[in-house]
């Protein structure tokens, strides 16, 4: 069986170092003679082209202090096999506690065992190198990572700046009515969106979105329901579409045009219209919790309302609500974002829990955003979007 690897065999005595490195040689191994393992130290560090040194425990010893220098110590990285003409049990612990890979008493008797353990050597050099280079690999590519992450880190933050700046101005003061909200997200960017603005001259329209998700994919899905809701606006006032005054319609719409993306992204939705004139509160639910929370002097309540998230069925349905609105009154829509962090356990607690809190602070968003502790919470484990439209009491 003929093996390989590179061998240095280190001996003060040219005779008998020849003599190994013959026999060495004689296995296939390509081998190499010095007389001194100080003169051999400075090619045999973590780099060296070595796999194996075999050396004379006695040929340097200058190299060994009186207790015996470990080969740790004087920075040999390659395997060594040492070798005595003294068999004596003495040596052998003293070339283990050197360092040494293993222990041959000259002239070597059984050949054979001294092949096998050069070979193991030599496999254990190549794991060492393998391993310094895998090493080399994962660090380039960590830093390659840490480049990755703060370019994607830039775009997130440039990206949520430009999100923030879709959202509408907050409190929007329209006759007796007032709109306003808070969005606090996982990530920089947010899956959570809202948006209302005035219709011809006593419509309001809004809408809460909970996109599927979290990061870029969410946040793209809410620019195209902003650019959705804008598109119907546009078509009302130039066309007389009045598509953007129908909540169910521009649920159907929201649900085809998520489908049509085909980016596996769906979202539960509020869309509301308020006439200013009549009073009266036109909307619809596509799967969304919690419900929107009305209220005024008889209490707070849960809205009705029931229909599937947008962009996940093509036959999805949904249904039309119409409510007279109190004379004063504080309508609130919230991201299902706020239930992580509500403490009751389950769903039903939650949701009674969250009824609690608006009938005893329910006098201003300020008020409930402090009472749900949204006012100290700098990052949440979802998305978190609340919508409020406030009225109060008209003086006529």
């Amino acid at each position: 069986m003929a093996f390989s690897g590179k061998v240095l065999v280190i001996d003060d005595d040219p005779d008998r170092g020849g003599e190994l490195a013959d026999l060495a040689a004689s296995a296939g191994f390509t081998t190499s003679l010095m007389r001194s393992l100080d003169s051999a130290g400075a090619v045999l560090g973590a780099g060296s082209d070595w796999d194996v040194v075999l050396c004379e425990m006695h040929a340097t010893p200058e190299a060994w202090a009186a207790e015996g220098a470990s080969l740790r110590e004087l920075d040999v990285q390659v395997p060594v096999m040492m070798f005595s003409n003294e068999s004596r049990s003495a040596s052998m612990m003293r070339a283990l506690r050197l360092g040494a890979n293993d222990f041959f008493a000259t002239p070597v008797q059984d050949e054979d065992a001294l092949f096998a353990s050069m070979e193991r050597c030599v496999r254990l050099r190549s794991m060492g190198r393998e391993l310094r280079r895998s090493r080399k690999a994962l660090e380039a590519t960590n830093r390659e990572l840490k480049n990755t992450i703060r370019v994607l880190e830039k775009d997130q933050q440039a990206g949520r700046q430009v999100q923030m700046r879709m959202l509408p101005a907050s409190p929007m003061v329209t006759g007796d009515y007032m709109f306003s909200h808070t969005i606090i997200p996982s990530l920089y960017l947010s899956g959570d969106f809202t948006d209302y603005f005035t219709v011809d001259e006593h419509y309001v329209v809004f809408f809460m979105a909970d996109v599927s998700g979290h990061g870029s994919s969410s946040a793209f899905a809410t620019v195209l329901l902003k650019n959705l809701f804008a598109r119907k606006r546009s078509d009302y006032l130039r066309r007389n579409d009045k598509a953007i005054l129908l909540p169910l319609s521009m649920l159907e719409l929201a649900n085809r045009e998520l489908l049509e993306l085909d980016v596996g992204k769906y979202a539960t939705m509020v869309v509301g219209v308020i006439d200013q004139r009549a009073h009266t509160l036109r909307y619809s639910v596509a799967g969304h919790l919690p419900l929107p929370v009305l209220v005024s002097d008889e209490g707070a309540e849960y809205l009705k309302g029931e229909g599937n998230p947008v962009g996940m069925l093509k036959d999805a349905r949904y249904t039309e609500q119409t409510r007279e609105l109190p004379s004063a009154f504080m309508l609130s829509v919230f991201s299902d974002g706020i239930l992580e962090i509500l403490p009751p356990a389950n769903l039903v607690e939650k949701e009674s829990f969250f009824l609690e809190v608006f009938a005893r602070s329910a006098d201003s968003p300020q008020e409930l955003v402090s009472q749900l502790g949204l006012d100290s919470v700098d990052t949440a484990p979802d998305d978190i979007a609340a919508l409020f439209v406030s009225k109060r009491a008209s003086d006529e």
